[in-house]
């Protein structure tokens, strides 16, 4: 899980409104949701500097493709990216499907 390191214990993430802190917590919520694979399709990426440390707040959306579903699903999200010693990590994320 190659995502393992983009957390730390400080950071949360909500996702569908259930909020999870914790990078233990995290990749559990994210590697036992139910699909196995999920192709993402950026349409929009956003980006402002976030506070003097150098952080970095993103804004994303766009489709999701399940395997095996003909519809693909609107998404956003929102990442806090925070500067460590010139690598970062996710402090906040926030994701949300979209629904028409």
């Amino acid at each position: 899980q190659w995502f393992v390191s983009l957390y730390q214990e400080g950071s949360m993430l909500t996702f569908e409104g259930q909020k999870i802190q914790g990078s233990q917590n995290i990749v559990a919520k994210l590697t036992g949701l139910p699909f196995q694979q999920c192709k993402h399709n950026i349409t929009t990426v956003d980006c402002q500097p976030s506070g003097p440390a150098g952080g970095m707040l993103v804004f994303v959306s766009g489709n999701l493709q399940l395997a095996g579903e003909q519809h693909a699903l609107k998404f956003s999200q929102m990442f806090h990216l925070i500067s460590n010693q010139g690598n970062y990590y996710v402090f906040n994320d926030i994701f949300r499907l979209n629904y028409a």
